[in-house]
């Protein structure tokens, strides 16, 4: 395998996983790659684990802060949750191990919006990064490297730890090379100079990852594959919400305030978005663009039959099945794909001169648009807000979408109020659930909270809904966005004590 190590100085450093990991001590702040399940090291996670196991067995106290790019996998997050061996965490996570010590209160987790992370690190706010350790397909002559399969804050990272430790994964296929895109023309304020990228497909940085050669304490070789499951098939309900967005493109078109090229297409990930993926090719778009931070199996569908010409993002979330699918046409699609640090890819500047049009997923809505993304009844943290912040906040069209209900009908997606606020009335555009489509675009608050209840609602939460608006109006404190304090999150309150947000006697 050392075929994919041509730096002589770095080849000398080959080590096992298990004394890459020995260099982590107890209290480190560890940067590691890793963006939705793709590109994150394999095997010094494992290790590391394994090694904090046998220390906590024997008495010790042994635990990290782990810094990535977005989520990873079992064989990193959860690896490291199952042992106790994680501290703090930033800045998304979707382990189940993980999101149970979070939400028990065992484990700090920091959330915060993707495109910030990189300067934070840079500002200095997390401290400084003892360590980072990044898997890459391969470390040229000259000691630059080849990404993998994301490229999340691994540049940041590289730049700022103290030591690294390079895993290089030959499971990731060679011909990857020359499909990112890595840009070092940032800079701290004052210096920041405009970024030279006007179109999703522009090319303005260097094709590989510099490291200081220097810095570089262990490499290991390793042959893993990235731990992505299969998506469900989209069920009626996303089905029904893709159609109702193509409506309103179909719209949006005959107004003149889209072509047919759209604009260029940010999408979360989930069954959901993958439903609207798949309905742009039905609905006979060809050669659009998408700016977004993940490639889904959907968008290698829409590439390959020409309905996306190009895609920006800085990572991959593939099912095994679109792993294959990748894998056998890699020539292809690199022509059509480009990966960027998460800096870029998610920079709001970038976002707002595209003019994108973010598609993301919600928990609820409530009346005025305000909407929670992140957190069950306000304290139970899901995943974080990943990058929607970022796009919701900046793009052209600012969307959110999802089933009116969940739970089997126990659970309301539009509510009074929100329980958590990640996104506010002032960023979202359009609320989507399979009822309907609501363009909040240009109204006052009232006026949303009529539509959102006559389209988004579901017809069992309907007449709630409007009970609870018409007496808001009548007695709230201010007639401007009408609330009554005390009963505003009593749908949470009945979740929280009963299972669901029905009343008892409904």
């Amino acid at each position: 395998m050392t075929d994919r190590i041509l730096n002589p100085a770095l080849r000398e450093r080959l080590k096992s996983a298990d004394e890459a990991a020995a260099m982590i001590q107890p209290g480190m702040t560890v940067a590691m790659s890793g963006f939705t399940g793709a590109g994150y090291p394999k095997a010094v996670p494992l290790a590391l684990a394994a090694q904090i196991e046998r220390a906590n067995a024997a008495g010790g106290r042994f635990r990290i802060k782990v810094l990535t790019g977005a989520s990873t996998a079992p064989e990193l997050d959860g690896a490291l949750a199952k042992v106790d061996g994680i501290e703090m965490r930033l800045p998304f996570q979707s382990d189940p191990i993980v999101r149970g010590q979070i939400n028990d209160g065992s484990l700090d987790y920091i959330d915060i919006h993707l495109s910030h992370v990189a300067q934070h690190a840079w500002f200095g706010f997390f401290g400084d990064i003892d360590i980072a350790v990044i898997e890459v397909t391969a470390i040229n002559a000259d000691g630059t490297l080849v990404p993998s399969s994301s490229v999340g804050n691994n540049k940041t990272w590289l730049d700022l730890a103290d030591k690294v430790i390079i895993e290089v994964n030959r499971w990731q296929p060679s011909e990857m090379d020359g499909m990112h895109d890595i840009y070092y023309g940032t800079a701290l304020p004052p210096d920041r100079k405009p970024i030279p990228l006007v179109a999703p497909g522009d090319r303005i940085g260097e094709p590989w990852l510099r490291v200081d050669l220097d810095k570089v304490v262990a490499v290991v070789e390793t042959d893993a594959p990235d731990r992505i499951g299969a998506f469900a098939p989209p069920d009626e309900a996303s089905e029904r919400i893709a159609g109702h967005l193509l409506e309103f493109f179909a719209h949006e078109i005959s107004r003149g305030r889209l072509t047919d090229h759209l604009l260029p297409l940010q999408s979360g990930i989930g069954n959901v978005t993958n439903a609207v993926l798949s309905a742009l090719a039905k609905g006979g778009y060809k050669g659009l663009s998408a700016f977004t931070e993940v490639v889904q199996d959907g968008m290698l569908e829409l590439v390959s039959e020409g309905v996306l010409s190009m895609v920006s993002a800085t990572s991959f979330s593939l099912s095994p099945a679109g792993t294959e699918e990748f894998k056998r046409n890699v020539d292809f699609y690199r022509k059509h794909i480009v990966l960027r640090p998460q800096e870029m890819s998610n920079h709001p500047e970038l976002i707002r001169r595209l003019g994108c049009i973010a598609m993301n997923g919600m928990l609820e809505a409530d009346l005025y648009g305000n909407v929670n993304s992140t957190h069950v009844a306000g304290t139970r943290i899901m995943n974080g807000i990943g990058g929607s912040g970022d796009f919701a906040r900046n793009a052209y069209l600012s969307v959110f979408m999802s089933a009116s209900t969940a739970k089997d009908g126990r659970i309301s997606s539009i509510v009074p109020m929100v329980s958590h606020v990640d996104h506010t009335e002032h960023d979202t555009m359009v609320v989507v659930t399979e009822q309907g489509l609501a363009d909040l675009r240009g109204l006052s608050p009232k006026q949303r909270a009529r539509l959102v209840i006559e389209r988004c609602a579901h017809p069992d939460y309907r007449p709630m809904l409007q009970d609870y608006f018409d007496r808001a109006c009548r007695d709230s404190f201010g007639k401007h966005t009408p609330h009554l304090l005390g009963q505003a999150l009593s749908w949470h309150q009945r979740l929280v004590e009963s299972g669901s947000m029905r009343p008892a006697d409904a």
